[in-house]
């Protein structure tokens, strides 16, 4: 199966070429703020997004090593659960939703707006978007258009809670994050990473910051940029047959990751 991308909503960027050394980070930039002005993002995400490019330029905006191995973990280990699902926030909906909707139906798994900043307009913004990116993700899959069309999109009327986590991103649905044994959290928080180890879930997250909580916490951590690690994970859930490591060690991987980093700056 042919890996597919689109850039609907960025044709204002087309001054810039595609040969230019930044592309793909201004393609992301113009993402953030469009959905910024569509109301998806609360004011604090700019902030979030622009302190991962500089985690990125250290990776020499490439993926490393120990990135690939960790998709390759987070792939198997989707793969082998019984419930998993896709959780999302307001910068995954603007970079990723596509791509991660099309990961979503190869699992036939739901996927779940989970944000901190809620509010109803926010949530309607997102839960739309989401929406869009399904019908556009059905048109470049036409040969799972099907199973790309019934994935769940969660998040709207969360009837379950998870324990020990105060605020609004304890919501959550009892049919997604509560009841998943395997749960892909794409620029996760550390509390709730932290709550949902604390279930005995398995957490796998996407994150620029080896250092950070959700890093050193989590099952899994993907030390990559979002856009370029999810197509890398879509690829790897459509042709790899590949079980766990069951001898997987994420503080070395983060320490692989770091060590990847440190080198650019000597």
């Amino acid at each position: 199966m042919t890996l597919r991308v689109s850039l609907k909503g960025c044709d204002e960027m087309g001054d810039v070429p595609e040969s230019h050394p930044r592309y793909a980070s201004l393609m992301a930039r113009k993402k953030m703020t469009d959905a910024a002005a569509a109301g998806m993002l609360a004011e604090s995400a700019l902030i979030a997004h622009g302190r991962g490019e500089a985690f990125d330029y250290l990776l020499g905006e490439k993926t490393c090593d120990a990135a690939e191995k960790a998709i390759r973990e987070t792939s198997a280990r989707m793969k082998a659960a019984e419930r998993c699902v896709i959780s999302v926030n307001g910068n995954a909906v603007a970079l990723a939703g596509m791509e991660l909707i099309v990961c979503a139906a190869v699992l036939n798994c739901p996927v779940e707006v989970n944000i901190y900043y809620r509010t109803p307009a926010r949530m309607e913004a997102l839960l739309s978007a989401l929406k869009g990116q399904q019908k556009q993700a059905a048109e470049l899959y036409p040969e799972i258009s099907d199973q790309i069309s019934a994935v769940p999109i969660l998040g709207a009327d969360p009837d379950g809670r998870i324990p020990n986590l105060e605020g609004p991103r304890a919501k959550c649905h009892s049919d997604g994050i509560l009841s998943a044994d395997v749960i892909l959290v794409p620029l996760e928080d550390g509390d709730r990473c932290e709550a949902l180890i604390a279930m005995g879930k398995t957490v796998c997250v996407i994150d620029l910051n080896p250092l950070s909580r959700t890093a050193r916490t989590a099952s899994v951590t993907i030390v990559d940029e979002l856009t370029r690690c999810v197509s890398i994970l879509l690829k790897r859930l459509m042709d790899e047959e590949r079980g766990s490591d069951d001898l997987w060690d994420n503080e070395k991987n983060l320490q692989d990751s770091l060590e990847v980093m440190l080198r650019t700056l000597d």
